[in-house]
Order: C-alpha cells, then sequence, then structure tokens
C-alpha cells in the first residue's frame, strides 16, 4: 500500500525556494503565492507532473493550462508575439494578465498542459516568490489556481492547506496575495479577444491597444483557467483519422490506441500501436493522451481503434477527451 501524502508548509525563505525547486524537478506538486492567486506549480514539460496536477485538483476535464515563466524572453521560447502582444507584454508584464499566442515550433510545454491545442496561454506573474521559484527552476510552470476544482481560489497557505492537503506535496507560504481574483486573459490570435476578465482592468488593455477589446463568441463562457474552452476559438485537439472508441478489436487498416498489459484481439496486424500505459496506469495515460493521439493520426491508418478505459480517477478525463475527439466533425 502507498503511503499516504503529507503535505509540507514552508514559510517563503531561499531554503522554501530551494526545496519547491527541488520537487519540482522531481515530478512533484508545489503551491505557491502569486499576485492574483496561489498557484498550484508542476514542471510544465512533463506530462506525468501535470498529470498529478490534475489529478490532485479533481479537474473533470483536461482544460489548457497557463504556463508561468520568469520573463518575456523565457516567453518567447514558448509563443509567438506580434506587434499587439508585444506591446501587452511591454506595458503590463510582469502582472496579471494572461496572453493565449500561437506555440512556437519547438515550445517544450507538454501537450498535456496545453490540451493539444496549437496556442499556448502564458504568463509572468509579478509577485517576488514567484519570480524566485521561476527563475531559479530555469523552466516554465504551469499553475492553475490551488484548489479543488470548482472550489473558491485560494489566497492565503491556509487556503490551499484546506482543500490540498494531502494531495500535494508542498505549499510556499507567501502571505496573503495582493491582488486575490485570476488574471485577465487575453487571446492574440488575431484581433485580441477578452476571454476571462481578472486582476487587469480592460480599460487598461484597450487604452494600450488603442481599440476596445473583441468579445467571445455570444452564449460561451471561459470554463475556470481555460483560456480556449471547447467552443470558443479553437476545439481541443482532433485528430483527422476517424475513432473507433472501446474496441476489442482491430479491423484491417486501422491503428490501435491501447491500454494496458493486453492488447486488442488483431493488434498484431495494425497499421501502428501505442500503448497509453502497459502497467494501465491512469496518470501515465493521461500524460501520453494527446502526444499518442497526434502519433497515430500520421499513420496513415483508415481508423484509429481505441481500447476501453477505465471511467475512475482521471480515466473520466481521458474518457472526455476521446469522446470529443471521436466526435463527428
Amino acid at each position: 500500500m502507498t503511503a499516504p501524502l503529507v503535505t509540507r508548509v514552508s514559510r517563503a525563505d531561499a531554503a522554501a525556494v530551494g526545496d519547491a525547486v527541488h520537487c519540482l524537478k522531481a515530478g512533484g506538486l508545489v503551491a505557491f503565492p502569486t499576485e492574483t492567486v496561489y498557484g498550484l506549480g508542476a514542471d510544465a514539460t512533463d506530462g506525468r507532473a501535470i498529470a498529478r496536477l490534475y489529478e490532485a485538483k479533481g479537474r473533470p476535464a483536461f482544460n489548457p493550462l497557463i504556463a508561468h515563466v520568469a520573463d518575456l524572453a523565457a516567453a518567447r521560447a514558448l509563443a509567438r508575439f506580434e506587434a499587439e502582444a508585444e506591446k501587452l507584454a511591454a506595458a503590463f508584464w510582469p502582472g496579471p494578465l494572461t496572453l493565449v499566442l500561437p506555440k512556437t515550433a519547438g515550445c517544450p510545454v507538454a501537450e498535456l498542459a496545453t490540451a493539444g491545442l496549437d496556442s499556448i496561454a502564458v504568463r509572468v506573474p509579478h509577485h517576488p516568490v514567484a519570480q524566485k521559484i521561476l527563475a531559479a527552476f530555469g523552466r516554465p510552470i504551469v499553475a492553475p489556481s490551488a484548489n479543488r476544482s470548482g472550489h473558491v481560489s485560494p489566497t492565503t497557505a491556509a487556503h490551499v492547506l484546506a482543500d490540498l492537503r494531502g494531495r500535494i506535496d508542498l505549499i510556499v507560504d507567501g502571505g496573503s496575495t495582493p491582488v486575490g481574483v485570476e488574471s485577465t486573459i487575453i487571446a492574440c490570435l488575431g484581433e485580441p479577444m477578452l476571454l476571462r476578465p481578472g486582476g487587469l482592468p480592460r480599460e487598461d488593455i484597450e487604452h494600450v491597444l488603442g481599440r476596445p477589446l473583441a468579445e467571445p463568441p455570444a452564449g460561451i463562457a471561459p470554463e475556470d483557467d481555460a483560456p480556449l474552452a471547447p467552443g470558443m476559438l479553437a476545439s481541443h485537439y482532433a485528430p483527422r483519422t476517424p475513432l473507433r472508441l472501446d474496441a476489442r478489436r482491430v479491423d484491417s487498416g486501422e491503428a490501435l490506441l491501447a491500454f494496458g498489459p493486453t492488447l486488442a484481439e488483431g493488434a498484431a496486424s495494425a497499421a501502428q500501436v501505442l500503448n497509453l500505459s502497459e502497467r494501465g496506469d491512469l496518470i501515465e495515460a493521461a500524460a501520453n493522451l494527446f502526444s499518442h493521439l497526434r502519433a497515430l493520426d500520421a499513420a496513415g491508418a483508415k481508423s484509429i481503434a481505441v481500447m476501453p478505459i477505465p471511467h475512475d480517477g482521471l480515466g473520466e478525463a481521458v474518457n472526455d477527451r476521446l469522446a470529443r475527439a471521436a466526435a463527428p466533425r
């Protein structure tokens, strides 16, 4: 039996920053203060750590996550900045503004963190503790609000502990967060669009741009920490190749997305086989989901047979994404 996880709380100092960096590099989950709310941090390049984050928050689906970086130079390694995005970054970073931008070709952020999209949400936080952790870590950190999904966002370390005790590794206590609401999210994938109001007023952004922000499509509201929610600007990643779910056998000309140690009947003749987790580990399956779908989509098969995946734990989110990918288009 696995020993229960003990959540440590450390007062923010140089030792706590070093502890946080060590934990993140080991694939751990660290809550830390930003100027908006406390974020739940994981290494943005580590799909398995991100899957653990989803599990800890109890998120119902794999929504895109915001990648936090130390400065604009680090952001440029992840995303492409056109003129208006550059203008906003120069005016408001570091600060409570998240920009949704096209990913760079070599973007190191795991597919799971961007929900398979070709865009990425990026922010440079303005808080000394967050800045020290990001600078020392040297890689992007995804950090949605450090609370159970659907609960009130935390503005103190005590809030985080009450929600996530036993589910995360470390909380760096930097006191109350000064802004107290999440960042404002602006998509710069064309005409700048307000996706979520937050800690930076719309009027300040429009003053810098010299024109009003576009609004998201009518009737669509951004989900918590979901810069590109389903149906807003782009769907979550869906392969061109049709998916056949809950497949017990592989038909001629199909590729196979497997799960578990025993492959579906006919797997030996499949165009290509990729296993989400040979051990039947749902955290590993979540970490591999989008990259495996992309690889099988490039195999040239007539369709992709997807073996049954349990619906418990992260299996609910994995099955949700597969159902979206298989939906008629």
